[in-house]
C-alpha cells in the first residue's frame, strides 16, 4: 500500500464481483471507509462489501489521479481486468 499523502488511483473488487474505481491520498484509510470499518466511503461499496484492493497506480498529484480515474472508469470491464492482470 502507498503512504499517506501520495495520490493513488485504485480498483476494488466488491462482494458482488463489480469493480469500483476511486482516488485517494490515504489508501489504507479509504479502504477501511469503503468496507464500513470507519465513517465515510461510497454508499455502493459499504452495501456490497467487503471490498478487496485489486489494483493501485501512483499519481504525481490529484489532477493526474482524477484524469486517470476518468480513463479507467470509461474502460470496459475486460479492459479493467486486463489492467489488473498487468500489475
Amino acid at each position: 500500500m502507498t503512504k499517506a499523502g501520495h495520490w493513488v488511483v485504485y480498483l476494488l473488487r466488491c462482494r458482488d464481483d463489480n469493480l469500483y474505481c476511486g482516488i485517494t491520498n490515504h489508501l489504507d484509510r479509504r479502504i477501511r471507509q469503503h468496507n464500513g470499518e470507519i465513517k465515510g466511503g461510497a454508499k455502493y461499496t459499504r452495501a456490497n462489501g467487503p471490498c478487496e484492493l485489486v489494483y493501485q497506480e501512483k499519481s504525481k498529484d490529484r489532477s493526474g489521479a482524477s484524469k486517470r480515474e476518468y480513463e479507467i472508469k470509461t474502460m470496459s470491464r475486460d479492459d479493467k481486468l486486463s489492467l489488473i492482470k498487468s500489475q
